[in-house]
């Protein structure tokens, strides 16, 4: 498996962190995010989106991070992050959607306004921040209740479940989201740092963050 990506974003850094949590060996090609590499057109032969990251593995060409952490965790039959369970494959499903279509949106909104803006010499727009509060905190008490009395999202162990969902939350400290009312994810996302995959993938060195 071959891995085009850029650590620095949240969708790389979750397909690699991943990968570290299954056990799962791959070349990886680096595609600078920042000079827009993703737009060469070698890579959109790959990624027709023009977007990070990608896996081709012989003839298959699979873009989409939570369907590569899938893919892969079938590959090398992770079975701990990747449970075959059809009940517990279920429920890590339906939290990898909504991932992708509910979680990433809202929590990306304060990744752009209070970490790249910044990065970039521009200040954050308050009015986009106070626009965004209500959805964020209706979705973060849907994880909270999720993650009463658990350790992790889906089961005991950690699953492509956990890094998915922490991966738009990978900065939250810079991010500034609002998780004061959540205990729950705070406890949790404490637990996902601890995680030897989690650590080694940290982005904050390679954003200049302290």
């Amino acid at each position: 498996m071959k891995l085009y990506y850029d650590p620095r974003t949240v969708n790389c850094r979750k397909v690699v962190a991943g990968f570290q949590l299954m056990g799962a060996d791959f070349e990886s090609e680096n595609i600078d995010y920042f000079t827009q590499g993703q737009q060469a057109p070698e890579y959109v032969a790959i990624n027709p989106n023009a977007a990070l990251p990608a896996l081709v593995d012989g003839d298959l060409k699979l873009w989409e991070s939570n369907a590569i952490l899938q893919y892969a965790a079938d590959k090398v039959d992770a079975s701990s992050a990747y449970p075959q369970d059809l009940k517990v494959r279920a429920d890590i499903n339906r939290w990898l959607l909504w991932e992708a279509s509910a979680w990433f949106p809202s929590c990306y909104v304060y990744l752009v306004e209070n970490v790249v803006k910044p990065l970039l010499g521009a200040e954050p727009d308050q009015s986009v921040l106070d626009g965004e509060a209500e959805r964020f905190h209706k979705l973060a008490g849907i994880l909270d209740a999720q993650l009463a009395g658990k350790s992790f999202i889906c089961t005991s162990e950690p699953t492509i479940a956990d890094i998915a969902m922490a991966a738009p939350m990978h900065l939250h400290s810079h991010q500034k989201l609002p998780l004061e009312p959540h205990g729950n994810i705070r406890s949790w996302i404490a637990r996902v740092e601890e995680l030897p995959c989690w650590k080694n993938t940290d982005v904050a060195p390679l954003l200049g963050l302290g």
